[in-house]
């Protein structure tokens, strides 16, 4: 018999038994609040070898392209060809440490005497914890901080891939696949994905996810968009905005900040927890930007700052605080490999940073491993390199001229 493979695992293939079976076997961990009956649309698994020895996709995974299905609607149909899959809950490397800038912590919700107070409102008894939850919404990564409001420390960050990639790995193909019949399914994964990473950290820390009364979600305009249920087919076309952005252009609301209630959401928090995503800059260019030009006060330089948010969906603002203009432009697929012949996403086994001195060349991997190609900061480590040491000049061409 043939073998299933998960990471360094290996099972026996047996007909019939379907990978949500195998996860368990392994005890890996997929989402799923339907009973395994296919109507909850969270299980995705990428089948990255053997697609064809499993049955045919079922009616509930009609959503589904390419390599993806449902762990609990794929069974092994050929026991003897390898499958190989992978749940859509990988951890990503992220940047954990930056620079910190003082402000006045003074959140929307405090505690007063022995209630919770939103404003001037009361919405809940005092229980032992007040947490706030920021949330960037990336295109292809998402990251949680779990943030103290009475004392303003972040007590927790998780990261995930953002589960959303079935439908695409680029802004352009997300907003097609968001226009077609399926028309809210990414939507509806990113927020079980989130309610699953909510959950995992509550039980990891011991509190219940009622205490978190207040969410500050960024991201670009069509994630942002597609998290609060909103129409992104005009952020596709010419001249490219978001809804809201023409609400605003016809002088139907003062801003592109939007404002809702996490129960209208669907988010497993407190229920009437104030949901919170600043205003887009415009076009593409949306309010994980926004948070950026607020992190480093750069509306309150005289001196002349570039920003540069490089992503999937990468952001430059040129300006100090007397202008600023903006731009953007899809980066994701060379930093993901695409036209790169060893380049990979930045998962374990990925060169992700690179130094050369006099002859010789030293790196290091994700993971600490033998390497299986590079990443993104690994081919930024290597051009500033190229460039530091002069064997690259700044038109990008190397010294023997080519």
């Amino acid at each position: 018999m043939a073998p299933l493979i998960h990471g360094d695992s290996r099972l026996e293939l047996v007909s019939g038994k379907t990978i949500f079976e195998y996860a368990d076997a392994l005890k890996v961990r997929v989402p799923t609040s339907c009973g395994r009956s296919g109507e909850c649309h969270e299980c995705i698994v990428e089948v990255r070898q053997g697609i064809e020895a499993l049955n045919a996709a079922t009616a509930p995974e009609k959503f589904l392209r390419d390599n993806y299905r449902l762990a609990c609607q794929a069974a092994v149909a050929d026991p003897e060809a390898d499958v190989e899959f992978d749940v859509l809950r990988r951890q990503p490397r992220i940047l954990t440490q930056s620079i910190h800038r003082d402000v006045k912590l003074d959140p929307m919700t405090v505690r007063k005497g022995d209630y919770v107070y939103f404003g001037d409102r009361r919405i809940d008894s005092y229980r032992g914890q007040i947490y706030g939850l920021a949330i960037d919404v990336g295109t292809t990564t998402v990251v949680l901080n779990l943030v103290d409001l009475e004392s303003g420390v972040v007590v927790h960050t998780a990261s995930f891939e953002n589960p959303q990639r079935f439908g695409g790995s680029d802004i352009m193909r997300r907003i097609s696949y968001d226009g077609s019949d399926y028309q809210g399914e990414l939507n509806q994964v990113m927020l079980s994905a989130i309610n699953f990473e909510i959950g995992d950290m509550s039980r990891h820390l011991g509190f219940h996810r009622r205490r978190i009364y207040e969410i500050v979600i960024v991201g670009n305009a069509t994630m942002r968009d597609i998290f609060f249920k909103i129409d992104v087919q005009s952020i596709g076309q010419k001249p490219y905005k978001s809804l809201v952005e023409h609400e605003m252009d016809r002088g139907e609301r003062e801003t592109t900040a939007l404002s809702a209630n996490a129960s209208e959401l669907g988010l497993r928090v407190f229920p009437q927890a104030n949901v919170y995503s600043g205003p887009l800059i415009g076009c593409h260019i949306g309010s994980d930007v926004a948070a950026d030009l607020l992190t480093i006060g750069m509306d309150e330089e005289e001196d002349v700052v570039m920003l540069i948010d490089v992503g999937t969906n990468t952001e430059v603002v040129v300006g100090n605080r007397h202008r600023l203009m903006a731009a953007s432009c899809p980066a994701g697929p060379a930093f993901e490999g695409g036209e790169v012949t060893y380049g990979m996403p930045g998962y374990e086994g990925a060169v992700e940073s690179v130094e050369i001195q006099g002859d010789g060349v030293t790196y290091t991997t994700i993971g600490g491993v033998k390497p299986d190609g590079i990443c993104g900061s690994g081919l930024v480590d290597a051009l500033a390199e190229l460039r530091r040491t002069g064997l690259m000049s700044e038109l990008g061409v190397f010294q023997d001229g080519l």
